[in-house]
C-alpha cells in the first residue's frame, strides 16, 4: 500500500512513517520545507511539496495513494481555534477528494475531549463545549466521510504520547520547573492523563490503515491514567526541586497556556480498540519513560 502521511516528519509522524515502511508499505510524506524532504528521503520515503493550510496539496498527495494517514496539526495553543478549523478543513479537503473510492483516510483526533471524571471509551461522543472544543469538528468530519465511500477513521491520542525526542506537554512541565524553581499539580493532584509510547502509537495507526473498518472510533492509549501529581514528582525528583499543590485560582500564574490540559481529570479506555485491530501495547510506561529516555537532559 502506498500511503500518504501529513506531519511526516513530526514526533508521531516520523514513528508512523518508520512503522510502514517496516510493514512493507511505501510512504509518500507531506513536506512543508526542503528539511522535511531531507528528512523522508533519509528516511526511506517519498516527498511531496506541501502544507496542511494548502488544499490542493493535500488533495493531490491523497490521490496519489492508496491511503491517507492524516497527524499533522498546527500547535499553536495561542492561537488554538484557527488551528482546530485549519486542519477540519484539511481532513475535508482529502476525503472530497477521495469521496468513492473506498480507500482508507485515518485522521487523527484527541482523548482530552472525551467526558472525564470516568474512563472514556470509543463509544462516546466528543464533548463539543470547553475551550478545546473546536478540535472535535476534525473528528465528527472524518466518521461522516465514511458516508461517501470511504473507510474513514479516527484515532484519539492521549495528552502524552512519549518516548525519546518528545517535545510535547510533559517536557514543557519539565521546562516551567525548572523556570519557576518547583513543580506543581492542581489541587491534590489526582486528575488523570492517558499516556501511550509513541511506538505504540505509530503500531496503531498502521493497523488501521490497513484494516479498520468505516467510521471507526480508535483510542491509542496504553495507560488509562496517571496522575498529575504522580507526573509532579517524577519531574521534581531527578531535578531535586519540591511539589507544590497550587490552588485553582493560581494555576493560570504557573501553568500558563498548559492550564486547560493540566486541569483535566481525563482517564480513557482502549478496550475496544485492543479487542478490535489485536493492538496491545508493549512500550514503556509513562513514568519510566521519563527517567529513562532523556527528558531530563
Amino acid at each position: 500500500m502506498r500511503v500518504f502521511v501529513t506531519g511526516s516528519t513530526g514526533f508521531i509522524g516520523s514513528a508512523i512513517v518508520r512503522e510502514l515502511l517496516a510493514a512493507g508499505h511505501s510512504v509518500l510524506g507531506l513536506a512543508p520545507t526542503d528539511r522535511a524532504v531531507a528528512t523522508l528521503h533519509a528516511l526511506g520515503a517519498e516527498a511531496h511539496s506541501g502544507d496542511i493550510t494548502d488544499p490542493a496539496s493535500l488533495a493531490a498527495g491523497a490521490t496519489g495513494c492508496d491511503g491517507v494517514i492524516h497527524a499533522a496539526f498546527i500547535h499553536d495553543f495561542t492561537a488554538y481555534a484557527a488551528a482546530a478549523e485549519a486542519d477540519r478543513l484539511a481532513v475535508t479537503a482529502m476525503t472530497d477528494a477521495l469521496a468513492g473510492s473506498n480507500k482508507p483516510v485515518i485522521a487523527t483526533s484527541v482523548t482530552v475531549l472525551l467526558p472525564g471524571g470516568r474512563p472514556g471509551c470509543e463509544t462516546d461522543a466528543l464533548a463539543p463545549e470547553g475551550p478545546l472544543g473546536a478540535r472535535g469538528a476534525s473528528e465528527r468530519a472524518v466518521l461522516r466521510a465514511a458516508e461517501t465511500g470511504l473507510r474513514t477513521a479516527a484515532i484519539r491520542i492521549p495528552a502524552s504520547v512519549h518516548g525519546a525526542g518528545d517535545h510535547g506537554f510533559v517536557p514543557a512541565l519539565i521546562t516551567l520547573a525548572r523556570e519557576k524553581g518547583f513543580a506543581a499539580c492542581i489541587g491534590d493532584g489526582t486528575n488523570r492523563w492517558p499516556a501511550v509510547h509513541r511506538a505504540d502509537a505509530a503500531r496503531l495507526y498502521r493497523l488501521a490503515v490497513e484494516s479498520a473498518p468505516p467510521g471507526a472510533v480508535l483510542h491509542a492509549v496504553a495507560e488509562e491514567g496517571i496522575t498529575l501529581r504522580d507526573i509532579a514528582t517524577t519531574i521534581a525528583t531527578p531535578l531535586n526541586l519540591p511539589v507544590r499543590h497550587l490552588d485553582p485560582a493560581d494555576a493560570a500564574a504557573y501553568f500558563g497556556w498548559l492550564t486547560p490540559f493540566v486541569s483535566l481529570d481525563n482517564p480513557v479506555s482502549s478496550t475496544i480498540t485492543q479487542q478490535s485491530l489485536g493492538w496491545h501495547p508493549t512500550g514503556a510506561g509513562l513514568l519510566d519513560d521519563m527517567t529513562g529516555s532523556g527528558y531530563f537532559a
